[in-house]
């Protein structure tokens, strides 16, 4: 069962690779607020959108580190031009002040603007604690894990589901150093499964030659 189980997952990694190789090489998306919140087929797909960045009203992603450096995302929302819906951009990665209440200047102007970029799943955390979710009420606002819902509410306007990751040459950014997410290769999986069904052959000799002994006896 865990052999066919590596099987399985190497035909994931095999999908997840192709698509963020096909992907990558689309034409990019223009974003509307009829698009749907979240779906696998946007995923990684570059995408560019019209409207304006919303100042007032930003999150810092904490716990987020940079060449061993700990900082936050900074994540702004982006209400579509002509819509009452908006997006949150990551623009960057910002370096930890000095202590937790020296927080960084993320300003940004707000006048109609075009960005482009790429659409991802926000990062996730390995453990979640709970109340990770609620953001802080001050502004620029601390955010733990990204729940979109959560912060459509505090925000007063809905938000799509997913990320736009701010393009590296586009203007109003931080660091911005974007990976494809690091999968385990369908060969590893494979190779897993190979050494389960050893493993299985083998204690089903062991188990045989034991009975066989016992049955001697």
């Amino acid at each position: 069962g865990l052999g066919v189980w590596q099987l399985n997952r190497a035909e994931e990694k095999r999908s997840l690779l192709s698509l963020q190789i096909s992907q990558q090489s689309t034409e990019a998306t223009v974003l509307s607020a009829n698009m749907p919140d979240f779906s696998e087929a946007f995923l990684y797909k570059p995408v560019q959108a019209a409207g304006r960045y919303d100042n007032k009203h930003q999150y810092l992603l904490d716990n987020q580190v940079n060449q061993g450096r700990a900082g936050y995302f900074v994540l702004t929302p982006f209400v579509l031009q002509h819509e009452k819906k908006a997006v949150l951009v990551n623009r960057g990665w910002v370096s930890l002040g000095k202590s937790r209440s020296d927080l960084p200047d993320i300003s940004v102007e707000d006048d109609q603007s075009s960005i482009v970029g790429r659409i991802n799943r926000f990062p996730n955390v390995g453990l979640k604690l709970a109340g990770a979710e609620i953001p802080d009420e001050n502004w620029p606002a601390l955010i733990q894990v990204v729940d979109t819902k959560i912060l459509s509410q505090q925000l007063g306007y809905p938000l799509f589901g997913f990320q736009i990751e701010l393009d590296k040459e586009s203007k109003n950014g931080f660091i911005r150093e974007w990976q494809l997410p690091t999968v385990m290769t369908p060969e590893k999986h494979i190779a897993y499964a190979v050494q389960w069904f050893l493993l299985a052959i083998t204690l089903t000799v062991f188990f045989v030659k034991v009975g066989f002994k016992k049955g001697n006896d």
